[in-house]
């Protein structure tokens, strides 16, 4: 073989190594591309469905806490009670959800000794009244706004039945307690419309892009190994091949 056969075919050689090098750099881009695009839109559903999207919220000392402009509620993200309801008796941090109706009623005494409230959290369409209905246990008790809001029953009392009710006509949050039971736990609070506090959600990192999918790092480092290894060849190719001149 002459020299310009020798030639000729190591310039194929490289060729075709240069081009399988760069198909598997396509190849594991875009397969990269689609696995991140699959696991943003899966992580993205979840998101919204488990937490809804973040949004601050400032708490006013009236018992009303106003959502800023651009907080989110009723499916903006979970109401921000600012830790009221943390020692409230019968709060499993679940709100019961009781939008879509005129009405909804809060069960008042409730719990073992008649300490509690019933649903302890509870979110309602403005516009709409909620009943307290007296369960007749634990003793005289009353409705009272933690702060200067709008629930006021007036004294304590006992007995059964819808003793006291309100109509919500603002957005937010409304913290209550009962008066004579307010240190043992006897709180809750009522959520309005979908203006009103809502837990800021985690930023994952320090504000940079969404994380790689391991999927996704997994393909560039296997693609980065076999550009390697082809150059790495062509290069042992180009300066220790083999002896192309024709024998005399």
């Amino acid at each position: 073989m002459t020299d310009r056969s020798a030639d000729v075919s190591r310039r194929g050689f490289l060729l075709a190594t240069a081009g399988g090098a760069a198909a598997s750099g396509v190849a594991g881009t875009a397969a990269a591309q689609e696995t991140t695009a699959a696991e943003g839109t899966e992580s993205a559903g979840n998101e919204t469905a488990a937490d809804g999207t973040a949004a601050e919220g400032t708490a006013g000392g009236d018992g009303t806490a106003e959502g800023t402009d651009g907080a989110g509620g009723g499916g903006g993200g979970p109401p921000d009670f600012g830790g009221y309801l943390d020692d409230a008796n019968g709060y499993s941090g679940s709100v019961t959800d009781a939008t879509g109706q005129g009405s909804a009623t809060v069960e008042v005494g409730t719990g073992d000794q008649g300490f509690g409230f019933s649903p302890a959290g509870i979110h309602v369409d403005n516009g709409a009244t909620v009943q307290f209905e007296w369960t007749g246990e634990g003793g005289a008790h009353n409705v009272v706004s933690d702060g200067d809001g709008p629930l006021d029953s007036g004294s304590a009392e006992s007995g059964t039945g819808v003793l006291y009710e309100h109509t919500f006509e603002e957005d937010g949050i409304y913290n209550y307690y009962c008066n004579p039971h307010q240190g043992s736990g006897m709180l809750g609070s009522i959520v309005v419309g979908t203006d009103y506090p809502t837990v800021e959600q985690e930023s994952g990192g320090g504000g940079g892009g969404p994380a790689l999918p391991p999927e996704a790092m997994t393909i560039g480092v296997a693609t980065a190994v076999v550009m390697s290894a082809s150059l790495g060849l062509s290069y042992v190719f180009m300066k220790y091949g083999g002896d192309y001149e024709t024998p005399e």
